[in-house]
C-alpha cells in the first residue's frame, strides 16, 4: 500500500498567493514529506494568526507520524504489532484506537479489499521494489498466513487490542493520509479557520469556501498522467476527496506493471490500471474508498458508494488500450467544466 507520511522537521514558510477577498488573503503553508507536500490553505485577514495554525497543524501530523508509521520502529503501532499472538490485550492511545476501529469498519464494508493487516505482504513489496526481484512464493504464503482483519479484536470499554495471529504487522497506509489530514483540518476549525483545504499527497480534506466562492476547484489527473487534468473538475466544500492509482508507486517483473496496492486477498500487487478517485464526508473515509475501490470489482465499488450519503466515485480504467470511465450517480453533481472553472476563482 502507499507509503505512509513521514514528515521531515523543515523551517515552515509562508507563500502569498491570490486576490485579497472581502478583506482575506490566502495563505499557503507547505512542508515535504517522502517526495510528496503536505499542504495547508487557508483564508484570513491574519496572516500571524494562521502561521500559529498552521505550525500546530504540522505539529499534530509529525505527533500522528510517530504513533502510526510502521517506517518507525519505536512507533506505537509497531510496538503493538510486536505483541501479536501474546493472547492479551493492549492498551493504546485514542489515536490508534480510532484508526484502528475505522479500518476495521472499512474492512467489514469493503469485505476485506482493505485491510490493516497485511503488514508482511506490503514489506515484502517494499522490498520488491527497491531490488526488482519479484517477491518469493514462499515468503508470500507465509506471510498471508499472518493476515486477516478477523484477527484484530477491539475492547471498546479499555481502549485496548488484542492481535490473535502470531507475526501480524499493521499497516495504515490505505487510510492513514486522509486520517491525518482530517486530523490537521479539525485543528485548524479549532483555531477558528473555516475556510480552509489540506492536500496530505493527494488526500485533500476542505473546509467552508474561500470567501465570496461557491467551493474549492480541485482537479484529478487524467488516466496514467502526472501533470494533464481531465476536462472537468470538482467544486467541493466541507468534504473529502482521495485519488488512488499508480501513477507514481509501481514496479515491473517480465514486461507486466504491478501496482503499489495490494490484493489482501492474494498478496500480489495489482496489475489492473485504475485510477479512483473518491469523495466522502471526511478524509479516513475517502481515503480507504480509493484504496478499496481500486480493487473491487466495478460494479461492487459502484455498489459500496451507496452507503455513504454524499459521497461519489470516479473511476477510470485501462483495458486493452481502450480508457472505460465509470462513475456513480451523483459525481456529477460536484463536477465543473475547465472552460468555466474562472467562474469560480
Amino acid at each position: 500500500m502507499k507509503k505512509l507520511f513521514i514528515f521531515f522537521r523543515l523551517f515552515l514558510f509562508l507563500v502569498l498567493s491570490g486576490k485579497i477577498t472581502n478583506g482575506q488573503k490566502k495563505y499557503i503553508f507547505e512542508r515535504p514529506e517522502m517526495g510528496s507536500p503536505f499542504t495547508i490553505t487557508i483564508y484570513t485577514a491574519d496572516s500571524m494568526a494562521a502561521s500559529r495554525a498552521a505550525t500546530a497543524a504540522f505539529r499534530r501530523a509529525d505527533t500522528l507520524n510517530g504513533l502510526l508509521s510502521d517506517y518507525i520502529d519505536s512507533s506505537e503501532i509497531n510496538r503493538l504489532s510486536a505483541t501479536s499472538g501474546q493472547g492479551r490485550f493492549v492498551t493504546v492511545s485514542p489515536p490508534l484506537f480510532d484508526i484502528l476501529c475505522r479500518s476495521l469498519e472499512a474492512a467489514r464494508l469493503s469485505r476485506g479489499r482493505y485491510d490493516i493487516t497485511i503488514g508482511p505482504i506490503v514489506r515484502l513489496w517494499r522490498t520488491a521494489r527497491k531490488t526488482k526481484v519479484f517477491p518469493n512464493a514462499d515468503a508470500l504464503a507465509a506471510a498471508l498466513q499472518t493476515t486477516g482483519y478477523h484477527y484484530v479484536h477491539l475492547d471498546t470499554l479499555h481502549h485496548s487490542v488484542w492481535l490473535e495471529q502470531p507475526g501480524m504487522k499493521l499497516d495504515v497506509g490505505g487510510l492513514g493520509k486522509g486520517f491525518v489530514a482530517q486530523a490537521a483540518l479539525d485543528l485548524l476549525k479549532g483555531y477558528g479557520f473555516q475556510a480552509a483545504m489540506v492536500n496530505a499527497g493527494g488526500k485533500i480534506v476542505i473546509g467552508s469556501s474561500p470567501p465570496g466562492r461557491a467551493g474549492w476547484v480541485i482537479g484529478i489527473n487524467a488516466p496514467g498522467e502526472k501533470e494533464e487534468l481531465m476536462p472537468d473538475l470538482l467544486l467541493l466544500q466541507h468534504i473529502a476527496v482521495a485519488t488512488s492509482g499508480d501513477i507514481y508507486q509501481y514496479v515491473e517483473f517480465n514486461g507486466k506493471r504491478y501496482s503499489h496496492i495490494v490484493d489482501p486477498r492474494t498478496g500480489i500487487g495489482l496489475t489492473r490500471r485504475r485510477n479512483v478517485t473518491a469523495i466522502a464526508a471526511d478524509g479516513t473515509t475517502a481515503d480507504w474508498l480509493a484504496t478499496a475501490c481500486s480493487i473491487l470489482p466495478l460494479r461492487k465499488s459502484l455498489k459500496l458508494i451507496r452507503h455513504f450519503p454524499g459521497g461519489a466515485l470516479f473511476i477510470t480504467e485501462v483495458r486493452n488500450g481502450k480508457i472505460i470511465q465509470k462513475s456513480s450517480v451523483n459525481f456529477r453533481k460536484y463536477q465543473i467544466n475547465q472552460a468555466d472553472s474562472h467562474l469560480f476563482k
